[in-house]
């Protein structure tokens, strides 16, 4: 039984075992990424989210998004901060229980790194086929080697994927047993460009329309019976990236929080992404012709399988109204 399927088993039990009870939960369990700077780690240290909510927030670091959406199939996990377009919606093609309720980030599409000697770029990128190339499957990681090698005119079904964490990945590039890895989390793509370069450049990959962005999705039991949690939650993220925007003095808390090496690399990180308000988000990327629903469906697309179809409309796993 692949991943997928086993969600998709594992949330329908989670739905017929759910009893519909609507209390405040007493703690907030939230998943999230190490490696990865934003702003909502100053109020993640600073103890903001248990303040305005009013309970303990115990923060979870996970080294996938699929991972993430495992845990809130378990019940482990509330709000999964963070967590990569691609696999919240390999989750819920496999119908899920989680919901959207925002983006966390936009950012440049993750990188992959051709080894050293390999004698491939993008130039002559078809040379992939019928070699090995490193990806966490069903993650933006993913999503950014599919596009890039459609970009690049690369088949995907003539290249040996072999599924290795980001850590793993640069291991196996350094080593030989891989001529490319795709990887994500500033100190593994450092790792990586020590023994390798970049494939295709972000503005290289922007031109080619490949674009990533992280969203902010729930369990949708615990967002059914805690909405004004989830609105808060909302609230003091969109804070947490004003406050940032005006204010970098703090960046050494989220260098310390992320597990970066330094502040200059935290800085470097932080200035390819953005951090859109919640007011920005409702009009200009869940509007009209909106920048993430039109990405929703092109990832969904993507990652569609027999087992697990694309949805016809996916603005039913979308919530926005937590953002205003």
């Amino acid at each position: 039984m692949n991943k997928l399927v086993k969600i998709a088993a594992a949330a329908a039990l989670s739905t017929s075992m759910a009893s519909p009870v609507f209390a405040a939960a007493d703690e907030v369990n939230v998943a999230y990424f190490l490696e990865w700077a934003t702003p909502n780690m100053i109020a993640k240290v600073e103890k903001a989210y248990d303040d305005a909510l009013g309970v303990p927030v115990k923060w979870t670091a996970f080294e996938a998004g699929t991972a993430m959406t495992e845990a809130m199939i378990a019940g482990d996990i509330d709000i999964s901060f963070s967590q990569g377009l691609a696999p919240f919606i390999n989750g819920v093609n496999a119908n899920a229980p989680i919901k959207m309720v925002g983006l966390a980030v936009q950012y440049p599409a993750n990188e992959c790194v051709v080894r050293n000697g390999a004698g491939i770029d993008a130039s002559n990128a078809s040379e992939l086929e019928g070699k090995k190339v490193a990806v966490p499957l069903a993650t933006m990681a993913d999503f950014s080697f599919r596009m890039q090698m459609r970009a690049l005119d690369v088949d995907v079904n003539k290249i040996t994927v072999v599924d290795q964490v980001p850590a793993d990945a640069v291991v196996s590039l350094a080593e030989g047993n891989v001529d490319m890895a795709c990887i994500f989390g500033g100190n593994a793509l450092a790792n990586a460009l020590e023994v390798g370069k970049q494939l295709m450049a972000p503005g290289k990959m922007e031109e080619a329309g490949i674009v990533s962005f992280d969203v902010v999705s729930v369990r949708e039991k615990f967002l059914q019976e805690n909405p004004d949690m989830v609105k808060t939650f909302m609230d003091v993220t969109d804070k947490a990236n004003t406050d940032f925007a005006k204010d970098q003095s703090k960046i050494g808390i989220i260098q310390k929080d992320s597990g970066l090496k330094d502040i200059e690399a935290t800085e470097k990180q932080m200035a390819t992404m953005s951090f859109p308000s919640n007011a920005e988000q409702l009009e200009k990327y869940f509007g009209d012709n909106g920048i993430a629903a039109s990405a929703i469906k092109v990832v969904g697309d993507a990652f569609a399988t027999e087992e697990n179809p694309a949805k016809d409309d996916y603005s039913i796993v979308i919530d926005t109204s937590f953002l205003k």
